[in-house]
């Protein structure tokens, strides 16, 4: 039950959506927004294609290691504390970023962003699971996913203008600011959900044991392995902007809305139907009406590129399709993720976010650029991505039915002894 009066739910519950969501956005916007500025940085600091590629690649390493620690941290010190504290450090990493002169002091910032930009994700799905029961949460989720999804969409158009008109360390001057302000909105509005009487020990005992339980089990590997593949369906092609779209499409940075407005439109889309399909349909329904959309989406796009030529709109609609099926099954697969240790979602939601991150930094720093030669290879990836999901959740239902099966034969064998 909602830990706050019912009369004042709705309100809240907008709020904090609001909030989370804003939070959220920062990793779309580290990301997304800087893309079109590519070649210029390229020119600005004397780097090569390859050295500014590394850039978003030091970004999701560094992401990746530090996402483990968000959710350990935010279980022992609080959740609001984390947030605020990681919101002081990147707003210093986007300010080092605008007043970079080599490619290495860029990658040193950009590490800098990569270790604090992923509070807000995980601390954010720890705070909707303190705080509402199954399927408000589910709701919730959706929710802030449909506010999030504002932040890809506009985020590489926003790039595109500013590299136009002002120049790329602008991007990043707009990210202190904006960081700047959600900062002061978390410390007025951003409630702590998690009581002092429920911290854990913040101990590398505690902490091992905590990781080696979670990262053991194979229904987090099997489930989170399910998120993560599914969403580097779409990073696949986030990644592969750059050349996806000026290469092959042959548009200018000012038009990199024709690849991120569909996806995000289909996310958006995606998460309105999740949050109005909780409590009427089964999760496992909505899971497998979700990969209808991304493997169906998957095999047109391998189709169409197999016989014509990369165009406008049809190269881009598949990812329409593809985000509405990733959105419409991420809710119900992340509350069953974050319930399998309830005592350290925190740490879970950690785990899962490491799992998802790293996986992306991969598919950013070694497939992207080999795939993204070919628009053909581009779209056998993202199909590829979205069987691996389908097969991993397909698995990890049947090894639940079968854990399940097994705790009522023991459950029944004790009673026949009594």
């Amino acid at each position: 039950m909602p830990l706050i009066p019912r009369n004042k739910l709705f309100s809240s519950s907008t709020t904090l959506a609001i909030l989370l969501a804003a939070l959220a956005m920062l990793g779309p916007f580290s990301v997304d927004t800087y893309l079109p500025a590519f070649p210029a940085i390229q020119a600005s600091i004397n780097a090569t294609p390859i050295e500014v590629q590394q850039t978003l690649t030091a970004y999701m390493f560094s992401f990746a290691v530090m996402i483990l620690w968000h959710g350990a941290l935010s279980d022992a010190f609080g959740r609001r504390n984390i947030v605020l504290v990681a919101l002081a450090v990147f707003a210093i990493g986007s300010l080092g970023c605008a007043a970079a002169h080599s490619v290495e002091y860029l990658w040193a910032f950009r590490i800098l962003q990569g270790v604090s930009a992923g509070a807000g994700v995980v601390v954010g799905r720890a705070i909707i699971r303190d705080r509402y029961d199954d399927v408000p949460a589910a709701r919730l989720l959706s929710l802030v996913t449909m506010i999030f999804s504002i932040a890809p969409a506009i985020a590489p158009i926003l790039g595109g203008w500013i590299v136009k008109w002002f120049d790329w360390r602008t991007i990043f001057l707009v990210l202190f600011v904006y960081t700047v302000l959600l900062f002061w909105a978390c410390y007025k509005l951003l409630p702590e959900t998690l009581p002092l009487a429920k911290r854990q020990p913040f101990n590398p005992h505690f902490l091992w044991a905590s990781y080696k339980q979670v990262f053991r089990s194979p229904l987090f590997q099997l489930k989170s392995g399910t998120l993560a593949f599914n969403f580097a369906g779409l990073f696949l092609y986030v990644a592969a902007a750059p050349v996806f779209l000026t290469q092959h499409l042959h548009l200018g940075p000012d038009q990199f809305g024709w690849q991120f407005i569909p996806a995000v439109s289909g996310i958006f889309l995606g998460a309105l139907a999740a949050n109005r399909m909780a409590g009427k349909l089964p999760v496992q329904r909505q899971v497998h009406i979700g990969f209808i959309f991304m493997v169906g989406a998957g095999l047109a796009n391998v189709l169409y590129h197999a016989v014509f030529p990369p165009a406008l709109p049809w190269s881009v609609m598949p990812l329409f399709f593809y985000t509405i099926g990733m959105s419409m099954a991420a809710p119900g697969i992340t509350l069953f993720v974050l319930d399998l240790f309830p005592a350290i979602r925190g740490t879970v939601a950690s785990c899962q976010s490491f799992t998802q991150t790293m996986l992306s930094a991969v598919v950013a720093g070694a497939l992207a650029p080999v795939l993204s030669h070919s628009v053909l290879w581009l779209a056998a990836g993202q199909l590829g991505f979205s069987l691996i999901g389908l097969i991993l959740w397909l698995a990890g239902q049947r090894y639940y039915r079968h854990s399940q099966q097994l705790e009522a034969e023991k459950l029944n064998a004790w009673e026949a002894i009594k």
